[in-house]
């Protein structure tokens, strides 16, 4: 009886529903396996968001527009859909089979796909848009392959650190490091080797070595179950915070002294932010606990809400950065770098930079264990404030290149691609330092019930941030317009003003550092 109630009060279990053994459950080799199924199922998703491009132009026949849309508006839903994941994930299902679940709608997407793209009768007649029937069965398969990444990229790295000990904070933030490093890997293989075999062997091949590949990631991470240890489903996190909300609304008028003496606290009592919110334990149905997880969520918004703009600048990556490389000489002696290959740049900035920082926080921690001030640098919101602080300089420099980009061609002078790499090595580290810092922050400070959802913020974020960046480019169109000639007009780069928007990006990514440093301060 004792063991199912500290089964209940939080702790793990295995696999059979009994108490874990830290001796045989957990530890660094159940989390490595996270690890190298992120390697893989990131190089599935990421090859098939290049491939589908492709595919829709070539055998669906969709316009150049339409197919650039329909792949946006795919890896967006996937980021967004984190957040559903992770809610299920924290609310009915341990991660363990959160992920099993997802992964298998992830792979029958995929093999819908693959069905459609090797049968003819499922393929629109040449010149010809599909069918209403041929356009469902697309569909149908893309967006299970978006549900299906949205619940393993909320559930994976959650479940990776559930192995580990929460007592050793530094071990935590290690994992996090590598399961970013998986990610870039996962990334990098399909920038080389799957473009490589997309234009030598032909797209279709893309769908095949997927569904192989996914299939599998998933056999491994099953294989692992023996030794995962899990946690329950604590129930709806939503319909508590909704319900702490609606209480502390309906006693508004509560003084709050009367309110904060209704229950007793527990020892991770928060006295100064959100207190308002204590109102609402004059509710009889509303717990001290569910009043401390509320605030808990709440808090971690502003910091989310404050990577967003950073994700922009990464933006710019996937669609201006591309189409600078393409107008310069992408020549490297006798090879021609492919256009889909240019984010291999970042990718192995990023794979660089995390065995290094961890070399230095290594070096640092082994000989300044007694300056605590020299430590704090490495906590996830100092990283994720110099991610932000190098994005802005990141957008300078792209200023910078492109505008001398313009003045060489203006004297037919076609500079190097690898001009890029100074844009391209800022937002590499960036891009390390703050979603390495965010999946590591939002999982440790988040209320044990709401770890998956909580991890979920740092892939919306990057949603966010792509869906911004087009907002961002219209309104700048629109509003320059006004003055004269639209930034961002027309085709040709070389008659755009891609600088200056490059500069405004800039500048409103150092507002934003400034926005976050106002609420890191006050966490």
């Amino acid at each position: 009886m004792a063991e199912e109630m500290n089964i209940e009060n939080g702790e793990f279990e295995d696999w059979r529903g009994s108490k874990a053994d830290p001796a045989k459950h957990g530890g660094v080799t159940a989390s490595s396996i996270a690890c190298v199924v992120e390697v893989l199922e990131n190089m599935v998703f990421l090859s098939n968001a290049t491939n589908f491009v492709e595919y829709f132009l070539k055998s669906m026949h969709y316009s150049a527009a339409e197919s650039a849309n329909m792949v946006t508006n795919f890896m967006g839903t996937s980021f967004l859909l984190t957040i559903f994941g992770g809610f299920v994930s924290d609310s009915f299902l341990t991660r363990f089979k959160t992920f099993i679940i997802f992964c298998t709608l992830e792979l029958l997407g995929l093999i819908l796909l693959t069905i459609q793209a090797q049968d003819s009768r499922l393929l629109p007649a040449i010149n010809s848009k599909p069918s209403k029937t041929q356009e469902a069965i697309l569909y149908t398969g893309l967006y299970a392959i978006a549900a299906g990444v949205g619940g393993v990229k909320a559930a994976l790295p959650a479940h990776g650190a559930d192995q580990l000990d929460h007592s050793n904070q530094r071990l935590v933030s290690s994992f996090f490091n590598w399961f970013f490093f998986s990610l870039c890997l996962g990334g990098l293989i399909a920038s080389t080797v799957m473009i490589w075999i997309q234009e030598n062997l032909g797209w279709n091949w893309g769908f095949k070595i997927s569904v192989v590949t996914l299939s599998v990631a998933l056999c491994i991470f099953s294989m692992g179950f023996p030794i995962y240890r899990y946690k329950r489903p604590g129930g709806s996190p939503l319909i508590r915070i909704f319900k702490v909300l609606a209480s502390a609304i309906a006693n508004r008028k509560a003084s709050l002294p009367e309110a904060e003496n209704t229950q007793i606290y527990g020892e991770k009592r928060n006295h100064d932010k959100f207190r308002f919110l204590n109102k609402a334990l004059m509710g009889e149905s509303v717990a001290s606990t569910e009043v401390e997880e509320t605030k808990t969520f709440i808090g971690l918004l502003p910091i989310f809400a404050s990577t967003i703009m950073m994700n922009c600048c990464l933006a710019q990556l996937m669609t201006f950065s591309v189409q600078q490389g393409n107008i310069m000489n992408r020549s490297l002696n006798s090879f021609k770098i492919p256009t889909q290959s240019l984010s291999v740049f970042p990718l192995s900035i990023m794979l660089t930079s995390i065995p290094i920082y961890e070399y230095f926080v290594r070096m640092f921690r082994s000989k300044n264990n007694h300056h605590p001030g020299i430590l704090n640098m490495f906590q996830p919101l100092r990283r994720i404030g110099l991610g932000l602080a190098l994005a802005s300089g990141s957008m300078a420099a792209a200023a910078v290149v492109e505008a001398k980009r313009r003045e060489a061609a203006n004297d037919d002078v076609v500079l190097s691609v690898f001009w890029l790499g100074w844009q391209y090595l800022l937002l590499g580290v960036s891009d390390m330092l703050t979603l390495g810092g965010m999946l590591e922050f939002f999982y440790s400070e988040a209320p044990d019930t709401m770890r998956s959802m909580s991890t979920a913020l740092s892939w919306c974020s990057t949603a966010m941030g792509y869906f911004i960046s087009s907002v961002l480019v219209t309104i700048s169109n629109s509003v320059s317009g006004h003055f004269g000639k639209e930034w961002l007009g027309g085709s040709d780069l070389n008659h755009t003003r891609l600088d200056l928007f490059y500069m405004l990006l800039c500048i409103l990514n150092f507002i934003n550092l400034l926005n976050y440093i106002f609420w890191a301060r006050r966490y």
